[in-house]
């Protein structure tokens, strides 16, 4: 019965997260209310705040369950990220999913460019916005270490900044192909075209 009560009790979150997201990015953040909220999804606004006691409470939810749940999807098909082959393939995946997956491109596209960061409101999320952005950058990091050790890499070259450039674009082509009518085609050829770019500015094929 208590497996039964924690699994409900997962469910209705997962649907007040839901609804909660649809009606951020039909009024923003600041006009969502409570009520509209437990409406949306036929509960009482005091079920609402029974699992979360504000906006910003939901808001971190989303975030976190939507990129802990993503992170895993894409981990089955790119188990490990040992260089920057693994890495590219990785991002494609990624792409893929945003492309296929409307919840998950719906959540970048809020947090990108509609969500209205208030002081606030960052003090509440901030935990869970650095630890994605964390986690991208020390995939990135981790790639280019183990391709230097492997001496593909000029050993003179800073990973540090290496891995703030190829972020830097990463995070670019995330946030325009979020946009709705953008072409994931020409976003995944940018991808392509931009490792190219870094790559032979930074390996060591050709070089004595």
């Amino acid at each position: 019965m208590a497996r039964r009560t924690k699994e409900e009790a997962e469910a209705t979150k997962k649907a007040i997260s839901i609804a909660t997201l649809e009606i951020f990015c039909e009024k923003g953040y600041s006009r969502t209310t409570f009520d509209e909220i437990a409406k949306r999804i036929n509960l009482t606004k005091g079920a609402v705040y029974w699992h979360f006691r504000n906006k910003a409470d939901i808001l971190s939810e989303i975030i976190r369950k939507t990129f802990e749940i993503t992170r895993n999807i894409i981990a089955i098909k790119v188990p490990k990220i040992d260089s920057l082959e693994q890495l590219k393939q990785y991002m494609h995946e990624e792409l893929k999913l945003i492309e296929n997956n409307p919840e998950y491109r719906q959540c970048l596209y809020f947090v990108f460019h509609q969500m209205e960061w208030s002081e606030a409101i960052l003090n509440k999320v901030s935990a869970d916005v650095k630890s994605i952005t964390d986690f991208n950058k020390e995939q990135i990091k981790k790639a280019l270490k183990t391709e230097q050790e492997n001496k593909q890499i000029k050993s003179e070259l800073n990973i540090e900044d290496i891995t703030e450039c190829i972020d830097g674009l990463w995070m670019s082509i995330l946030r325009n192909i979020v946009i709705p009518g953008a072409d994931f085609n020409e976003f995944k050829r940018l991808l392509d075209i931009s490792f190219e770019i870094v790559l032979n500015g930074i390996t060591t094929k050709g070089t004595n």
